[in-house]
């Protein structure tokens, strides 16, 4: 019997030769060859204004939150189902951060939720488009602009997925990208802010680099850098880059293996999902994802813990995901309480990921499917 894991990261020894070469070269902090070259391919690809690498998600939206300036009494409205950074980077600014429900299809923030949520303190609305698909775009940027609330895109799930035929990552003032090991695209640890109004361009560049203008000393356009504004170190190395650099390279490849096994969940667990009142993922016509997860949803919490026990006797290592923010003991002090958001509470019950990574053999992929389909609920 085979061991299958969650997830092996997509580096490869290959990808190795940029991140040499910037040692060889001597350059191995941020802002070299490689930072530079991943920005200009991300963003002439996304077709977005600006990328800046930064060394984690959550620092892309530490940056993104410092640039808006939230502040004490300003609200920001986040999905209850997502990972704690996307809360925690306007927490950390001081911000009261409100729950919102996610959508029971696709476990994205839901529209009517968060327009029951604005207050005269909302300050931004950040949007999680959960396994890569996209959330109901149109709609949250109308609200946007018909409350003049800005928009930030949590994509850390989504680069190079779409929304009727557009890229995610450009429709809110920032958008923000992890390049984290259980990323389809990785570098160990990285991420970037993606900047699609350019009055934030040169500002973000300085805060990402300390607070000062140091960017602009290496383009030779002052004599010397300094401290122009309040600032962070969260540069990504150039060892980083390079990885990263390789990936993103080599992303359709990726991207292809990564479908190629959700179609064969997909189609090999539909029957058996209607048979066993399980839910598969939900994908819009008009998305178009990257294939970042696969998941199941069951009925009861017992089901679940159940199946993934039961895989996990047969080699197949299954996994649930985010516990609802709202029912944390952070989030509580923000005044979460049980059925503030039921379908994200459910979630955090009853839902599991399979396995799902670019290398995954068809001996390991078949003995998964023969696993998922020998349980019954």
């Amino acid at each position: 019997m085979l061991f299958v894991p969650f997830n092996v990261t997509p580096i490869e020894r290959s990808d190795l030769q940029y991140a040499e070469k910037s040692i060889e070269r001597g350059h191995t902090a941020g802002t070299g060859c490689y930072t530079q070259w991943s920005e200009n391919l991300i963003s002439n690809r996304l077709g977005a204004k600006r990328t800046l690498l930064t060394s984690s998600c959550t620092h892309a939206l530490e940056l993104a939150a410092l640039l808006l300036q939230i502040d004490k009494g300003d609200e920001v409205i986040v999905p209850s189902f997502t990972f704690v950074s996307t809360a925690n980077a306007f927490a950390l600014r001081g911000a009261k951060i409100i729950f919102a429900d996610v959508d029971e299809s696709t476990l994205n923030i839901s529209v009517n939720e968060i327009r029951k949520l604005i207050t005269r303190r909302t300050k931004a609305i950040c949007v999680v488009h959960y396994a890569g698909v996209a959330s109901e775009l149109d709609e949250i940027m109308a609200v946007g602009k018909e409350f003049d609330i800005t928009i930030i895109e949590d994509n850390a799930h989504g680069l190079f997925g779409k929304y009727k035929n557009r890229f995610l990552g450009t429709f809110g003032t920032f958008s923000t990208l992890s390049f984290h090991e259980t990323k389809n695209i990785s570098c160990g640890e990285g991420g970037a802010l993606v900047v699609n109004d350019t009055k934030y361009e040169e500002l973000a560049e300085i805060c990402r680099e300390k607070g000062t203008d140091r960017s602009r000393f290496l383009r030779g356009q002052v004599d010397k850098y300094t401290w122009v504004n309040i600032g962070s170190s969260w540069i990504m190395s150039e060892i980083s880059a390079g990885i990263l650099f390789s990936q993103l390279e080599r992303s359709d490849e990726i991207c292809r293996k990564r479908l190629n096994i959700y179609s064969s969940y997909e189609q090999s667990l539909r029957s058996w999902a209607e048979h066993n009142n399980v839910r598969l993922p939900v994908v819009p016509a008009y998305c178009e994802h990257p294939a970042h997860l696969f998941h199941l949803r069951f009925s009861r919490a017992e089901l679940r813990s159940r199946f993934i026990e039961y895989l996990s006797d047969r080699g197949v290592n299954a996994v649930f995901h985010y516990q609802p923010l709202n029912l944390s003991v952070m989030g509580k002090s923000f005044g979460g309480y049980v059925g503030q958001c039921p379908v994200a509470e459910d979630a955090g019950d009853t839902l599991v990921r399979l396995p799902l990574f670019s290398s995954m053999s068809s001996e390991q992929l078949d003995q998964i499917l023969t696993s998922v389909l020998s349980f019954t609920c």
